[in-house]
């Protein structure tokens, strides 16, 4: 065999560290961590260390997002075929890793992410893209629950209550890392089952939309990724809408979903100006959530919403956006692998996903959520 290219060597290190960083924070815990101790556990210098992640925060991460995508992806064997069992499942594979006694490691795998959120606590740089990750989820959760909304019950959002359901957990999580023992897992699943049945105002507002959808024609050749929330190769090239949404205007998504003609697929590319940090911050926020709803949902109800991450901008370029930021909002209609609209700015995926395509008259916008 010949050498290893330089590509090649730099994957192999970037592993290197992820396996020795893991067993380093499950030793002794983020705060106490060392850099130096991890450069020695994957054989490498403190310089290789840094030259793949640029800073502790970046690399604790890096690990949990490669954790959670590890984790299991298929559906339980009987999974949730109602949306009180859909949900009491989905918080059971929540609370499942959680460190729920005081009898575990003080640092051992089931506390790894005890950390994460006084990490993000401490700047508004990652407060900001968290609350809208945490909006992403929301959606991908009330989109499940839609999914298993029996034939001839009324529509309407049920985002709100997947609202609910996130709070109780992620509280959940916090008290276990703060108050080991006090969590009842028990009491946390039955209360999130219970929480499919409140009426929390299902009515989706459309929003005020200002910027226009302008069509055009280009071509649409865009690069083999991942779907983040199926786990399988994302279709790219179907007919729908390809949002390019930085980490400041995930909630966006939401607008495209609701507003675009039934059966068009709903793509949000996810790109930031800060991947070191921020990428495996979204990585992991939407590994969590998915992997516990594809316990939890039967297939039939996962979302049609596809999440990709484009941590290298080269997604963004094919849709023709050249530079990204947490605050790009730009959407693309695609239409037999041709992009055929566009638009840009605040609004963009409502515009997009709105706005009729000549081309096909069958293709109506569908009529926003009441």
């Amino acid at each position: 065999m010949g050498r290893p290219s330089r590509v090649e060597l730099q994957e192999r290190n970037r592993a290197k560290v992820l396996t020795a960083a893991r067993d380093e924070f499950a030793e002794h815990g983020f705060r106490d961590a060392k850099v130096d101790r991890i450069a020695g556990r994957a054989g490498l210098t403190r310089g290789a260390v840094y030259s793949n992640f640029p800073s502790k925060r970046a690399l604790y991460f890096s690990v949990l997002a490669a954790l959670a995508e590890r984790a299991p992806g298929p559906p339980h064997p009987e999974p949730g075929h109602t949306a009180p069992e859909a949900l009491g499942m989905f918080a059971r594979a929540w609370v499942a890793r959680l460190p729920l006694a005081d009898t575990d490691e003080p640092h051992g795998p089931a506390r790894l992410g005890m950390y994460v959120m006084p990490e993000i606590l401490a700047e508004e740089r990652i407060r900001r893209p968290f609350a809208q990750l945490m909006k992403l989820d929301a959606l991908l959760l009330g989109l499940a629950l839609e999914g298993l909304r029996p034939p001839g019950a009324p529509a309407g959002s049920l985002v709100r209550v997947a609202e609910a359901v996130l709070t109780t957990l992620h509280g959940a999580g916090q008290m276990a890392a703060a108050a080991p023992g006090f969590v009842e897992p028990f009491n946390v699943v039955s209360a999130c089952a219970q929480l499919a049945g409140l009426d929390l105002n299902g009515w989706w507002p459309p929003p005020h939309v200002i910027t226009q959808a302008w069509p055009t024609d280009e071509p649409w050749s865009p690069p083999p990724t991942v779907d983040a929330v199926h786990g399988e190769p994302a279709r790219l090239t179907d007919d729908g809408v390809v949002a390019i949404l930085g980490l400041h205007r995930l909630e966006a998504v939401e607008e495209a979903v609701r507003a675009a003609p039934p059966g068009a697929t709903v793509t949000a590319v996810l790109v930031t100006g800060d991947p070191d940090e921020l990428a495996p911050l979204a990585r992991l926020a939407v590994a969590d959530l998915c992997g516990c709803l594809r316990q939890a949902f039967p297939p039939a109800a996962w979302p049609r919403l596809q999440v990709v991450f484009d941590e290298s901008g080269a997604l963004a370029a094919a849709a023709g956006v050249p530079a990204v930021s947490d605050g790009t909002e730009v959407a693309v209609r695609i239409r037999a692998n041709r992009i055929t609209a566009r638009a840009d700015g605040r609004g963009a995926c409502h515009a997009t996903a709105s706005a009729p395509d000549p081309r096909l008259p069958s293709a109506q916008p569908k009529e926003d959520v009441e």
